[in-house]
């Protein structure tokens, strides 16, 4: 089935019903209001040579990126299966990216954030291709997109590079990856998380990480990145944190802070219900978001355009 338009809300009220009945007994909240622009995509977990749904969520996602006008597209990591990229010439950006995401509504800036697939080639040729590529945006590991670069007001948003702080790739792992690549301690990450908070006058504040602090799916949730992360959220206003790691779509609610996970830009995995829950559906797919004044509204769409999925999340968190 094709995408609908945006004004069509009955229709979507009623997929995002069924969607919820597949996802049971996770549940739906109210379908939101029609989005207004400035709107952005999300995905994640998405570099397969265009198989396994890629291609599909890629058509998808051009199409929603072209209703709702989106400005930029963020990327949670895991951009290219099974080992990353060796270098900013690997074959991989060709058929993994520039051939899979050609509609003209995906030429705009893609904010990446590396995941641990990505750790198993070089992650600094990621960075390497930014600099040859205006669409590719990865000026560091870590990094902010300002609202002023990214167009939208009031909008701050914080990139991660989690793979280092996240222990079920052990200590053991990181001796052998630093071996033949450099990999950041958290320790400075932390900080420099810290400070870019504390220096941001934003109203809004979204944080990006490849590996979720809350998850029902396969991997599950952090222990450690929730000890860190958490208090430094509740301290600092932050409304939403944007993942993936697990190849599902899920809104799970912490305290004020919405745990967004779309990492299902190609194959899907399991997911279950876990406290705080709001909706999860093990299906290929991506994130729409638009900003407003008081809220941001969030839509999941699955790999035939079907919106399954929408809700709005306060400013004020909850």
């Amino acid at each position: 089935m094709g995408l609908r338009t945006l004004d069509r809300r009955l229709v979507l009220q009623g997929l995002a019903g069924a969607a919820a009945a597949v996802s049971a007994p996770a549940r739906a909240d109210e379908p939101a209001p029609a989005f207004v622009t400035p709107a952005f995509v999300a995905l994640g977990d998405w570099g397969r040579d265009g198989d396994r749904h890629q291609t599909e969520v890629a058509q998808a996602m051009a199409q929603a990126a072209a209703e709702v006008r989106s400005r930029f597209v963020i990327s949670v990591g895991d951009n290219f299966y099974p080992a990353g990229v060796r270098s900013a010439d690997d074959p991989q950006w060709k058929t993994s990216f520039e051939d899979i995401y050609t509609a003209p509504a995906l030429q705009t800036p893609w904010y990446a954030a590396l995941g641990n697939h990505d750790y198993r080639g070089r992650p600094g040729a990621q960075l390497a291709y930014a600099r040859r590529d205006n669409r590719w945006r990865m000026p560091d590991r870590s990094y902010v997109v300002s609202s002023a670069e990214s167009g939208i007001p009031n909008l701050d948003i914080f990139v991660l590079d989690t793979t280092p702080m996240v222990g079920d790739y052990g200590e053991a792992a990181m001796r052998l990856m630093r071996g033949r690549i450099r990999v950041p301690r958290p320790g400075p990450q932390m900080a420099w998380l810290r400070r870019s908070l504390q220096r941001s006058h934003a109203d809004w504040k979204i944080v990006v990480g490849h590996h979720p602090l809350y998850s029902g799916g396969r991997h599950g949730g952090s222990v450690e990145l929730a000890r860190r992360l958490d208090p430094m959220f509740a301290t600092h206003g932050v409304q939403a944190y944007l993942c993936g790691h697990d190849h599902a779509l899920q809104h799970i609610q912490i305290g004020g802070v919405a745990h967004i996970c779309a990492g299902s830009g190609a194959s899907a995995g399991p997911a279950g219900d876990i406290e705080g829950t709001r909706f999860r559906l093990s299906r290929p797919g991506f994130a729409v978001f638009a900003m407003e004044d008081q809220t941001l509204r969030l839509e999941f769409r699955d790999f035939n355009g079907r919106s399954v999925y929408r809700t709005a999340i306060p400013k004020a968190g909850g």
